[in-house]
């Protein structure tokens, strides 16, 4: 059994059925540099499957002390009441009704929660808001922001964070290079959440709660850089608000 000192770290799974894998078998798995780095960053990660009823699920999230809302799949845009744009990868509603549920009950309990990617699209789903289900056709913005012809840690562009915010705060600097591997992003952004970062062209690349609450969400995706790059300073800052939550 882990320390009861170093906390559990929630972070759904993704579901892959037979007809997707290579072994023609259904695999329920999670990028590996989410959970290195919970645990550089002193957390426990608990994998959370996409396939438990609610009962079970809220189970396993009462005992949790953060919450990682991870990247993945289009958000199913009849979630905040739109039809589906042509553009849509595959899309999982399982998952979904699982990490809304997840981060429903967390933001409720002021639970600390970071948001990569998908997450950041999740959360806002989640609380309200709405999504550009498209950003070259609905957007179109000069910015390639989705960039699956470089490495994933290979910065793509520029981001302006809002000094003063947690998000500067735990970065430490106003200007921050980010990878960028999305082409959804936040359109119109729920009322319990604040824009603290930018892209260059104006597309919303952070978030955070109204209150001061540890909750924050990135567009970027974190955990590809370096264990000594400041983007793992948002593992630390979670794993650390988890600590002292509950």
């Amino acid at each position: 059994m882990p320390h009861p000192d170093i906390p559990r770290i929630g972070i759904p799974c993704r579901y892959d059925d037979a007809t997707r894998t290579v072994h023609r078998m259904s695999v329920i798995s999670q990028n590996a540099s989410y959970v290195h780095s919970v645990v550089q960053a002193g957390g426990v990660p608990v994998l959370i499957p996409p396939t438990l009823s609610g009962e079970m699920l809220r189970r396993v999230y009462e005992t949790l002390q953060g919450l990682l809302l991870p990247g993945g799949v289009d958000v199913d845009p009849a979630l905040y009441g739109q039809t589906a744009h042509g553009s849509l990868s595959r899309l999982d509603r399982n998952r979904d009704q699982t990490e809304i549920s997840l981060a429903r009950w967390a933001f409720e309990d002021r639970m600390p929660i970071l948001g990569i990617c998908r997450g950041i699209q999740v959360l806002n789903v989640a609380l309200g808001g709405t999504l550009y289900q498209d950003i070259p056709s609905q957007v179109g913005s000069t910015i390639a922001h989705r960039r699956v012809d470089i490495e994933r840690d290979w910065p793509a562009h520029l981001v302006k964070l809002a000094e003063g915010s947690r998000l500067f705060q735990v970065l430490g600097q106003a200007e921050l290079e980010v990878n960028s591997l999305h082409h959804q992003a936040i359109e119109t952004l729920a009322a319990p959440l604040r824009a603290v970062a930018w892209a260059p062209d104006g597309l919303i690349e952070g978030v955070e709660r109204q209150d001061g609450t540890f909750c924050i969400a990135v567009q970027w995706h974190p955990e590809e850089f370096p264990a000594l790059s400041p983007h793992q300073l948002l593992f630390r800052a979670l794993v650390e608000a988890a600590h002292n939550h509950r």
